[in-house]
C-alpha cells in the first residue's frame, strides 16, 4: 500500500484518550510511529484510495522526478532557519515535510524523520537517503558535533547557491555558442535545400551564364539535397558513439584533457573547477573537518578527472607530512601568486579563511573569462554565419544582376 493518512484513536503516556492522523505505509508502521510518540493505539483506520499520498506512491514506483539542487538548497535554508529559531530537529523536519510539494523530497524528509525517531543522528539519517552526498553529510556531522548545526546548514545553503550560480554561468558560456551555431547551420541548410533550388530553376529558364561562385553554391546545394537523409543518421550515430565514449573511464579522461587544453574554454573549465574545489575545502575546514578528510571529500566533488588526479597527488603529499603548497606549486595550471596566498594562510593558521579568498580569485577570473569569451565569440559567430548566408544570397542574385547589366548594355 502507498503511504497515506491513517486515522487513529488511542491512549497517551498520561492515560488520556487521543485521536488524530499520522502518515504511514501500513498499520504496523503506524503503530511503530505512535509507539515512539508514547501513544498506545486502540483503533487504526486505514486511508481510502482518495486519501493516499499520490506523490509518495509515484516515488515508490520510481515514477517521480528526483529532487534537484534548487529543492535541496531551499530545504537546507528552511531547516537552518527553524533550528536557529529553537524548533527541535524532529519537529522542524515534520513541518518541512508537510509543506514540501516535491514528492521525492517529501518522501526523503519522511524517511529522515523516521530514522531520527528511531534514534539515529541527523547526518546518519541523511546518509541513508538518496540526494545527500558525502560533502553534505560530513558538514552536517561536523555541525552536530560542534553544536552549531544551524550555522553549518546556513553556510551549506550559501555554498550550494554560490556553486550553482557558477555552474550555470559556465554552462551558459559553453552552451550559447553551440546554440547559435546550430541555429545558423539550420538556416544555411534551409537556404541550400529549399531556396537555392528555386533560384536554379529561374536561372535555367533565363539561360544566364553561371559564375563560378554560383556554380559552387549550386553544387553544395545538390549535395545537401541528395545526401541529407544519409547524413542525419550518420551524425546521429556519431553523436551517440561520442556521448557513450566520454561516459567511459578512458573517454572521460581523454575528453577532460582535451577540454582543459581547448583555446578560450579551457581556462573557464580549469578556473571554475578550482574555484569550486577551494570553496568546498574552505567550507569543510571552517566546520572543523580534518584536512585529509576534507581533501578526500572535495576531490570526489570534482568533475574533471585531470584536476582530480592532480589533487590526489596533493593529498598524498599532505599524508606524508608535506605542506599543501609544495605539491600545488608543481601543478602547471596553478598560478604561483595564488599558491603564495595558500602558503600565507597555512603559515598563519588561517587556511580556511585564505582558501575562501583563493576561491573568490578563481571565481572572479572565471567570470572575466566568460565575459571576454562572450564578447569575442558572439561577433565571430555572427560574422561567420552572416558571411555564409551573404555568400549564398550574392551567388544566387549575381547571375540576375549580370544578365540585367548585359541587357542594359
Amino acid at each position: 500500500m502507498a503511504q497515506g493518512k491513517f486515522k487513529y484513536s488511542g491512549v497517551n503516556a498520561e492515560g488520556k484518550k487521543v485521536e488524530g492522523e499520522v502518515d504511514g505505509k501500513d498499520v504496523r508502521h503506524v503503530k511503530r510511529v505512535l509507539r515512539r510518540q508514547g501513544i498506545r493505539a486502540t483503533e487504526i483506520k486505514a486511508p481510502s484510495v482518495l486519501d493516499l499520498d499520490l506523490g509518495v506512491w509515484m516515488v515508490e514506483k520510481g515514477l517521480a522526478k528526483p529532487f534537484g539542487n534548487d529543492e535541496l538548497n531551499r530545504f537546507t535554508k528552511q531547516l537552518s532557519i527553524l533550528i536557529d529559531a529553537g524548533v527541535p530537529i524532529l519537529e522542524s523536519l515534520e513541518i518541512l515535510g508537510k509543506q514540501e510539494r516535491n514528492p521525492s523530497l517529501r518522501a526523503t524528509i519522511k524517511g529522515i524523520t523516521e530514522r531520527i525517531g528511531s534514534g539515529k543522528a541527523l547526518h546518519e539519517a541523511m546518509a541513508s537517503e538518496k540526494g545527500f552526498n558525502k560533502l553534505y553529510t560530513s558538514l552536517v556531522k561536523a555541525g552536530e558535533s560542534a553544536g552549531i548545526l544551524d550555522s553549518i546548514l546556513n553556510k551549506l545553503s550559501e555554498f550550494m547557491e554560490r556553486q550553482d550560480a557558477i555552474k550555470k554561468k559556465v554552462k551558459g558560456a559553453l552552451t550559447y555558442p553551440i546554440i547559435v551555431v546550430v541555429i545558423g547551420l539550420a538556416v544555411t541548410w534551409g537556404l541550400m535545400v529549399f531556396v537555392v533550388p528555386q533560384f536554379v530553376e529561374m536561372l535555367k529558364d533565363g539561360g544566364q551564364e553561371i559564375p563560378a561562385v554560383t556554380q559552387f553554391v549550386i553544387d553544395v546545394s545538390n549535395f545537401m539535397q541528395e545526401y541529407t537523409l544519409l547524413m542525419i543518421p550518420f551524425f546521429a550515430a556519431f553523436f551517440f558513439v561520442f556521448i557513450n565514449y566520454i561516459k567511459t573511464k578512458q573517454g572521460k579522461v581523454a575528453w577532460d584533457r582535451f577540454t582543459m587544453k581547448a583555446p578560450l574554454f579551457g581556462g573557464i573549465i580549469i578556473k571554475g573547477g578550482l574555484s569550486g574545489f577551494f570553496r568546498t575545502l574552505s567550507t569543510m575546514l571552517s566546520a572543523g573537518v580534518p584536512l585529509l578528510e576534507s581533501l578526500d571529500i572535495c576531490i570526489e566533488t570534482l568533475d574533471n578527472t585531470q584536476i582530480q588526479k592532480d589533487m590526489r597527488i596533493v593529498r598524498e603529499a599532505v599524508t606524508k607530512g608535506k605542506s599543501i603548497t609544495e605539491p600545488l606549486g608543481r601543478i602547471k595550471y596553478f598560478p604561483p601568486l595564488v599558491n603564495q596566498m595558500v602558503k600565507v594562510g597555512e603559515s598563519t593558521g588561517n587556511l580556511d579563511d585564505m582558501l575562501i579568498k583563493v576561491a573568490d580569485v578563481f571565481e572572479q577570473e572565471t567570470n572575466e573569462l566568460i565575459d571576454q569569451i562572450t564578447k569575442l565569440i558572439e561577433p565571430m559567430i555572427l560574422v561567420g554565419l552572416g558571411g555564409i548566408i551573404g555568400t549564398v544570397l550574392i551567388a544566387m542574385y549575381l547571375p540576375i544582376f549580370m544578365a540585367a547589366g548585359g541587357a542594359g548594355g
